[in-house]
């Protein structure tokens, strides 16, 4: 039963990209961007990964949903029409695409008990925390406390790219302003 909702839930996240990839609408992208990483989210869920989910859903469908819609209110709504295609931004993909698959090929298979982090790192979390932390979760231990600065680390990745998203968005809404459109708002 497992596999068919995992099925399931991989053919929809296909079907939701390919939906972002010819949609042109900005909101409608940005909508169905949300609700990709909700399914997303759902999908760790099954997998066992609650911490995780919790995060995709946390950042993935919230705070990038709403810097994107931020910054769909200082541009426009409409993808601007591209007159002709040039082919290097596929060859592009598929090269990152084809790097990313290669370095998957030296991972250990999944849930393989003689992988390295089933070897070293998980019994030292499994037998100390409880010790070292008294946090009786362990997952919540390793969040809060092993892994609390890469954490904050990510926050503050996420807060800078928003700022800067922001500032540059703002910028340039900024400079498209008319002269007269200040003169026009003075004399109302």
């Amino acid at each position: 039963m497992e596999i068919y909702v995992n099925v399931v839930l991989m053919g929809m996240l296909a079907i939701i990209a390919l939906a972002i990839v010819r949609v042109r609408h900005l909101f409608a992208a940005v909508m169905l961007a949300g609700v990709y990483s909700l399914v997303a989210a759902i999908v760790f869920v099954s997998l066992d990964a609650v911490d995780v989910a919790f995060t995709e859903a946390a950042v993935g469908a919230g705070v990038s949903t709403l810097l994107f819609l931020g910054a769909l209110a200082l541009t426009t709504r409409r993808e601007k029409v591209v007159q002709g295609r040039s082919i290097v931004p596929l060859v592009v993909v598929l090269a990152v695409g084809a790097a990313l698959v290669y370095g998957t090929l030296d991972l250990p298979k999944f849930g393989d008990p003689s992988a390295p982090v089933q070897t070293h790192v998980a019994p030292f979390y499994i037998q100390d925390t409880r010790d070292t932390i008294q946090i009786p979760n362990i997952v919540t231990t390793v969040l809060a406390s092993y892994r609390g600065f890469d954490t904050l680390g990510e926050v503050v990745v996420v807060f800078t790219a928003g700022i800067g998203v922001i500032l540059l968005i703002g910028r340039a809404h900024l400079s498209q302003r008319r002269p007269d459109d200040d003169k026009s708002g003075e004399e109302a």
